[in-house]
């Protein structure tokens, strides 16, 4: 027996009804869950933060344009208009969808700039001067940032371009065979701990008669990685203090001569290290935020095409159109949700 053909319309509609306010609720508790433990993870600990990417602006422009086109469906359902209901319901799938579009434009750009799920903030391993350093025609390179100089101007992109091409043969190394320079440059003289590195037959040593160890090698191997990243004392690119900010219990932290400081004053050693061994939580919750509601917004508009099907087979009407309102209040709940995790975004992250 059909239970529900035999149940009281009015009955029925109320029970999906509350099926979707229940869900919605849930939905609320996570999201209150997930923005009160970023906030709280703030505390006293190193957060980066910087501008959110154009993607998600981009994206919420979709969303409210799909809400917009829904609520236009609802009316042409509810006028029997036909033509006006099928033509809504596609924009609203085509609006859905360049919201996942743009939301996944805003991940690439945040990869674009450094940020990704899981990072630490500071460059650690091969942070260039730690162990190596280098001269280029001549000039002895220096780090600002996440800039490589000559004489207080950074390396032209050309001329970074042949120094990527060096160093990439020191990217990946073998515990049972040495690095072997197969690509020397004679405009390249690399420096260990302040002595020149020399080639013979190809391979490095640290003086006359000593070779490199198999741990020197791994810092030559991640200094590598950071010239090809261009990354030199953060894993966030672009300009400290323009492009992205690390912050301390609240207070932004200045950067300068390498070091991080309050005030003009730099850290205390013990806080030094924990910004060193610090990991970028910020970006970690960010993602999972906002991936948790693409997730939400993805499976709303599986169902949503569902929707859009039956109403281009003239399903629905001004007598019958449950499911098309139901769908419309669950989607206008995640573009509200949207907007608020985004003003939340800016303004706490």
């Amino acid at each position: 027996m059909n239970y529900e053909n035999e149940m009281n319309p009015e009955v029925r509609e109320k029970m999906k009804k509350n099926l979707v306010y229940v869900g919605i609720f849930s939905i609320i508790m996570l999201f209150a869950g997930l923005t009160s433990g970023y906030y709280v993870s703030m505390g006293k600990s190193f957060w980066l933060k910087y501008p959110m990417p154009t993607g998600f602006y981009l994206s919420t422009l979709f969303i409210a344009l799909s809400s917009l086109s829904f609520w236009w469906a609802i009316q042409g359902a509810k006028k029997d208009k036909q033509g006006q209901l099928k033509g809504a319901m596609a924009a609203t799938l085509l609006f859905g969808a360049a919201f996942l579009y743009y939301q996944f434009q805003g991940y690439s750009q945040l990869v674009e700039k450094g940020v990704n799920p899981v990072n630490d903030m500071l460059v650690t391993n091969g942070r260039y001067g730690d162990y190596y350093e280098f001269k280029y025609k001549g000039n002895l390179v220096a780090v600002d940032g996440n800039e490589y100089l000559i004489a207080g101007k950074p390396i032209p992109d050309n001329d970074f371009k042949k120094i990527q091409a060096f160093f990439k043969q020191f990217e990946t190394i073998n515990h049972n065979q040495a690095l072997k320079v197969k690509k020397p440059n004679a405009q390249i003289e690399l420096f260990y701990s302040g002595n020149p590195v020399l080639i013979k037959d190809g391979q490095l040593f640290a003086n006359d008669s000593t070779q490199l160890t198999y741990s020197d090698e791994v810092r030559l191997s991640e200094l590598a990685i950071n010239i090809r990243d261009k990354r030199g004392d953060f894993f966030a690119r672009g300009t400290y203090g323009k492009d992205f900010t690390i912050y301390y219990s609240g207070k932004a932290l200045e950067y300068a001569d390498r070091q991080l400081k309050y005030k003009g004053t730099v850290l205390k050693p013990h806080l030094q290290l924990s910004a060193m061994q610090a990991s970028d939580s910020a970006s970690a919750y960010l993602y999972l935020i906002t991936f948790v509601h693409l997730l939400h917004v993805l499976i709303a508009l599986l169902y949503l095409t569902k929707v859009a099907i039956a109403s281009f087979t003239g399903k629905f009407s001004s007598q019958n159109h449950l499911s098309l309102r139901l769908s419309s209040i669950f989607w206008h709940f995640l573009g509200l949700l949207w907007l608020y995790l985004l003003v939340f975004l800016i303004f706490i992250h």
